[in-house]
């Protein structure tokens, strides 16, 4: 864990010190159009998001430590791709490599923090009968880190941008090369295995094996139901954004502070809460937390008031900002906890990478349905969408957890039927 978490740190540093500057390279340096920047954004993201399934079962197949090390190389090769890119289609084919990279590295490490929370809570409940309080949930640190990182990133990469962008990429590029090295030298060769037997070795059991997953009829609904999650924070970076206009950049800047800044003092503390209320509770309400942001910036408006007057002007965005990453707190790792509940025994890459795939699946549809009412019928549509949306996920998701995912004194839930047998009940051999 003391290795992952600073990997996890500087990751996102090299990452947002690079790519928030995209959009100004192409259309600045390289002189591209809109459609073309679009484009090539849009890829990058499908290029990670749309691999994480895949991404995840290379993991489990191959271990973390190789997928982390390849997704290092190949990240870096897209960086310094970008540096050398004076035209579109090269720069195009370096940023699809940053996005693949990412789906390499990210659910193996996913997985491998998992594992590791796996190991904690059986030891735990080993330890003291089932009865004893649950321990700290680790993902909470690793969102703490990558939001450290997060925040640092778009720092330096502001810093080193009066040298030129290719300085910034070949930076980062390099950055990632010196963080595979090390891994390198000092990630074990059996990570992933916690050494009592109970975890796998990289999965070979087959196609039908690697994507077993996809035979969990429970899960998948989860995973759709979660990736409301992922496409209510996206909306930081799409709605708000159009909501505030052009006029409105250091006002983002701004509310994207306040967004870090309360991650960094909050995430602990609200993931401690949900430990106590359990997942289920810790669900409901962060999605009815996401919920109430969305339908206080309708209420408040964006810079005006649209109900309440006397109130300072952008009240709206900042409670949608609090709102929202609060119920992000809440939900991000109440819910990423229960991906090695489902899995049982079996390899947790594909899971993570089924869950991440879920979450891009919903910001790319998701987006795509509150643009049009936005552009159609208006900008309230959009939001009242994502308020349904959000409630939605806040009703049904707690009745999709595995069985063992209930509050300590609670019935578990019954699973669901399934004409293939249940992942959870399936061990594979370590």
């Amino acid at each position: 864990m003391s290795l992952l978490l600073p990997t996890q740190l500087v990751f996102n540093i090299g990452f947002y010190a690079v790519v928030p500057f995209l959009a100004l390279v192409m259309s600045e340096d390289l002189g591209l159009g809109a459609a073309a920047v679009g484009l090539v954004l849009g890829a990058r993201t499908f290029s990670q998001q749309g691999m994480f399934l895949l991404g995840g079962v290379i993991a489990d197949r191959w271990g973390p430590r190789r997928s982390i090390l390849t997704g290092c190389a190949i990240r870096a090769a897209g960086y310094f791709g970008l540096a050398a890119s004076d035209s579109f289609w090269p720069f195009l084919l370096s940023a699809v490599l940053t996005g693949v990279g990412g789906a390499f590295f990210s659910p193996a490490i996913e997985g491998l923090v998992g594992t590791l929370d796996r190991a904690r809570t059986s030891a735990t409940t080993t330890d003291s009968g089932g009865q004893g309080t649950p321990p700290r949930n680790v993902f909470a640190w690793l969102v703490l880190f990558g939001e450290v990182g997060a925040v640092a990133g778009p720092l330096i990469g502001l810093g080193l941008l009066s040298f030129g962008f290719p300085v910034v990429a070949v930076s980062a590029g390099g950055l990632f090369l010196i963080v595979g090295m090390a891994l390198w030298l000092l990630l074990p060769h059996h990570a992933g295995s916690t050494g009592n037997g109970a975890d796998p070795e990289p999965d070979n059991s087959g196609i039908r094996g690697a994507f077993a997953c996809l035979e969990d009829r429970r899960f998948i609904l989860f995973a759709a139901l979660f990736g409301v999650n992922l496409l209510a924070y996206n909306q930081l970076y799409f709605a708000l954004p159009l909501e505030l206009g052009r006029g409105g950049a250091g006002t983002l800047a701004i509310l994207f502070a306040v967004a870090s800044a309360l991650t960094i003092a909050l995430q602990l503390p609200m993931s401690a809460l949900a430990t106590r209320l359990g997942p289920a509770a810790a669900l409901r309400a962060g999605f009815t937390c996401i919920a109430a942001g969305f339908a206080a910036i309708v209420l408040l408006g964006s810079a005006g008031l649209h109900l309440v007057p006397g109130l300072p002007v952008l009240t709206g965005p900042v409670a949608l900002v609090t709102l929202l990453s609060l119920g992000h707190m809440l939900v991000g790792p109440a819910g990423l906890q229960q991906v090695h509940r489902f899995a049982g025994h079996r390899p947790l890459g594909a899971y993570y990478g089924l869950l991440a795939s879920c979450g891009g699946i919903a910001v790319l549809i998701g987006n795509g349905l509150t643009g049009v009412l936005r552009d159609t019928l208006g900008s309230t549509s959009s939001w009242v969408l994502l308020i349904l949306l959000a409630l939605v996920s806040a009703t049904l998701l707690p009745r999709f957890l595995p069985a063992t995912s209930v509050h300590p004194g609670r019935p578990a839930r019954p699973v669901l039927p399934s004409v293939l047998p249940s992942v959870t009940d399936q061990k594979v051999q370590s």
